[in-house]
């Protein structure tokens, strides 16, 4: 599962790539962790949110604890109680550069980055509601990987092509659901000697 992704450039930059307009005061970037402020593009614009929806946690005497940010959303959990209003109503885009999944042995684990080649920004699909914890939150949304990807991580985020966007956002959930799929693409992947350091332990999927 994707709890790691890259988007450097600012709102304004990716207002203009993507023809959509910019929330006064709207800014994220550079490597973006579950419960961290990232950029999506929902309603027309490009918004600033929180990665991870608020899921409440109790400790062993019942005492409330922080919430966990559940950052990736499976797509076969798509018609749970736990995303089912999102994804038929509230669905988004996230733009990244790439994205990281954690290879290696335990406690050894390096980080593979994955990239489209010779495309600048891409787009994943996503939700989002609004939240009494963090205001505005996101979800990825994440499907079955594609043959390349498969020997990396048995997930995917759903990557999205400039032709699929506008169904993603603005179409039925039937049609939505039908872009739920691994990416068709090519990868590139960069496996890097970088350790897997400082990924947040509360990062999870549902």
């Amino acid at each position: 599962m994707c709890n790691l992704y890259r988007m450097t450039k600012n709102a304004t930059e990716v207002a203009q790539l993507f023809d959509v307009a910019a929330e006064i005061g709207s800014n994220a970037g550079g490597e973006i962790y579950p419960g961290y402020s990232g950029i999506v593009i929902a309603g027309g614009k490009v918004e600033t949110m929180t990665w991870g929806f608020p899921l409440q946690r109790k400790g062993a005497k019942g005492q409330p604890l922080k919430p966990k940010p559940v950052n990736n959303a499976r797509t076969d959990k798509l018609s749970g109680p736990f995303w089912k209003r999102s994804f038929t109503e509230r669905r988004c885009l996230i733009p990244l550069e790439s994205f990281a999944e954690a290879q290696g042995k335990k406690g050894a684990m390096t980080r593979t980055w994955m990239t489209i080649p010779d495309v600048e920004v891409f787009t994943v699909a996503g939700i989002w509601r609004g939240s009494a914890e963090w205001g505005d939150c996101y979800s990825m949304v994440m499907t079955d990987a594609s043959p390349q990807m498969s020997e990396i991580h048995n997930r995917m985020p759903v990557i999205l092509t400039a032709d699929q966007r506008e169904t993603w956002l603005d179409g039925s959930p039937d049609d939505a659901f039908e872009l739920c799929r691994p990416f068709e693409g090519l990868l590139a992947i960069d496996r890097t000697d970088v350790p897997w350091a400082g990924r947040p332990a509360q990062s999870s999927m549902l």
